[in-house]
């Protein structure tokens, strides 16, 4: 089979940028991601006819697989992120365009991310899965991949982050603000903003007619952050949008806005039915899950 020469392959080149507590990890880290590429799965059972060690049983190989997704010392941060860190090289100066979401494995865990867009595609700087039943979560609870993603951004680069609705946060603004990174965010309708003239409205009251768009500039919302406002009833869209961003507000704001489609979305799709049916690997338990959705990254 290919799967030892292909493991070995991706081995020689982890180790150009990983550095491992132990070089054992790094040879399982490898077959674990060389059994995904060939099983297509994230179902561990499904990786093991391209793992190495053909004499051990199955109940053998499940054993060190789950050792693997658990174990403490195999995570992004040291097995992802140096990797990353080569490849973002590429975009020192750059202008980035990042997008923040989260979605929802069983109604009882939540995947926060936050990717790169880039090409109609995303590729992810950070994530964590958390025992959450929402999809709605609290600054504090994605603060840390905020955090990480952060570290990850090559020097000099121009960073506009992208968010649906739920993310409308004083303590995310004013953290994006303090990174001297532009935002754009959909908000809900019932947020309440209070305009140039000085009239405080709801977002719904700001909706224009079918295939029209208003812009406001100069709005405040959550009490003192200053902003922009766009809304507009989007041909493509079952419901208008109303997007606040950092910077002045045309018709190109939701065009940027847009790409939150062609980014993350399909890379969630990916994790949970189209590739690797994150859904079917039987894992019930955070570090397992983000362990394993860092291996499919």
């Amino acid at each position: 089979m290919e799967s030892p020469l292909l493991h070995r392959q991706l081995q020689d080149q982890l180790c150009q940028w990983v550095l491992p507590k132990d070089q054992r990890h790094l040879q399982g880290y490898s077959e674990a991601v060389a059994a995904i590429l060939q099983s297509e799965s994230a179902c561990l059972s499904k990786w093991i006819p391209y793992l190495d060690h053909r004499d051990c049983t199955a109940r053998a190989h499940m054993e060190r697989l789950s050792y693997l997704v658990h174990n403490e010392h195999i995570s992004a941060e040291r097995f992802y992120d140096p990797l990353l860190q080569h490849v973002l090289q590429a975009f020192e100066g750059e202008f980035l365009t990042l997008t923040l979401d989260t979605s929802m494995l069983w109604d009882q865990f939540c995947l926060i991310e936050v990717c790169l867009a880039i090409g109609g595609r995303s590729l992810t700087l950070a994530q964590t899965v958390i025992e959450h039943g929402s999809a709605t979560v609290a600054f504090e609870q994605y603060q840390g991949v905020l955090e990480t993603a952060k570290t990850l951004v090559p020097l000099g680069c121009h960073v506009t982050l992208l968010a649906d609705r739920g993310f409308e946060h004083g303590a995310l603004l004013r953290w994006l603000g303090q990174q001297q990174w532009a935002w754009v965010i959909r908000v809900k309708s019932d947020l309440l903003v209070t305009l140039a003239s000085g009239r405080t409205l709801s977002v719904q009251a700001l909706l224009p007619p079918p295939e029209q768009a208003y812009l406001f500039k100069e709005v405040t919302v959550l009490g003192d952050l200053d902003c922009h406002l766009a809304t507009a009833h989007i041909p493509i869209a079952e419901d208008p949008w109303a997007v606040l961003s950092s910077q002045p507000p045309s018709l190109k704001t939701f065009e940027l806005y847009g790409k939150r489609f062609g980014g993350i979305e399909p890379h969630f799709k990916d994790y949970k039915s189209a590739a690797f049916d994150i859904l079917r690997s039987g894992l019930r338990d955070e570090k397992g899950l983000t362990c394993l959705v860092m291996l499919q990254g």
